[in-house]
């Protein structure tokens, strides 16, 4: 496993990576920054995937259930070997494999489309349940955003995660408290989400979604844990080291400018994890 040092690196690449990106005029940065040290985690120290071998059986499955974020997902595949780093210029562009929410049927390495919000955690119910009846000691990884747990079938996908006892299944909630119209809390108030989980037999783990030591050891929490499904409430800040962009809904799904770009950069800070795209 990499290091948290390692993982800080790679989080800040993956951020420089979603503003280069969006600076084409296109996509949504705000709740992508947000998740960066989540995706940094996964895909670079806790997920067992093979980007040689991307339909490999016994891999872990990684749902992003929230595809609007997709940009931290297309960073962390690119730097980890799946296609090669340059393809990330093609994003949203005619005829590129990288849609402004993913598609397993034009990309390697994504698990499921995904756009239409609520589906991510009954997907990963199957894929779970799938993987307890071939005996397979593999995990399923499901992102959510805060907002998407204004869904109904979320609950009842939460309903049958415990009913089955599905303990291969770790869902991580982004919880930024923004979605595309303002605050959660005052578009359909979900608080209080911890409290919620565990009513509906789930095992909760509360972190800093930008704590990479709390990130990791709540993975290992949920490695550790038997006979039911584990929710890490990971509480992040949209846009976050951005100061223009932080706890700003208008964030949720509008690029910046080349200027705006610029200061985010400059904000993120450099790192040696990897080559810096450049900005058309």
């Amino acid at each position: 496993m990499q290091s948290v040092e390692t993982l800080e690196k790679i989080a800040k690449r993956i951020k420089r990576d979603i503003i280069q990106l969006t600076a084409a005029n296109t996509g949504h940065p705000g709740g992508a920054i947000g998740a960066a040290e989540i995706f940094a985690e996964l895909y670079f120290s806790r997920l067992r995937h093979n980007p040689k071998n991307p339909d490999w059986e016994d891999r872990d499955r990684f749902i992003l259930s929230n595809g609007h974020i997709c940009l931290a997902l297309y960073s962390s595949l690119a730097r980890t070997g799946y296609f090669d780093v340059e393809e990330l210029r093609t994003f949203r562009k005619i005829n590129s494999r990288l849609q402004g929410h993913p598609s397993r049927e034009d990309l390697v390495g994504i698990e499921t489309a995904s756009g239409p919000l609520g589906q991510g955690v009954s997907i990963a119910n199957g894929i779970a349940m799938a993987q307890k009846l071939k005996k397979s000691d593999a995990n399923v990884y499901c992102l959510v955003g805060d907002g998407e747990l204004q869904e109904g079938q979320i609950w009842e996908a939460l309903m049958t995660s415990a009913h089955h006892k599905l303990d291969n299944v770790a869902l991580i909630v982004n919880w930024n408290n923004i979605q595309i119209d303002g605050h959660v809390k005052d578009i359909m108030n979900i608080e209080p989400i911890d409290e919620k989980f565990k009513s509906f037999g789930w095992n909760v783990i509360n972190i800093d979604g930008h704590n990479l030591s709390e990130v990791k050891e709540a993975f290992d929490q949920f490695e550790k844990n038997e006979g039911s499904p584990t929710a890490i409430i990971a509480k992040t800040v949209l846009g976050n080291g951005i100061s223009y962009m932080e706890n700003k809904a208008v964030w949720h799904g509008q690029a910046p400018s080349k200027e705006q770009a610029f200061q985010a950069l400059q904000e993120i800070g450099e790192t040696d994890f990897g080559s810096d795209l450049i900005l058309n």
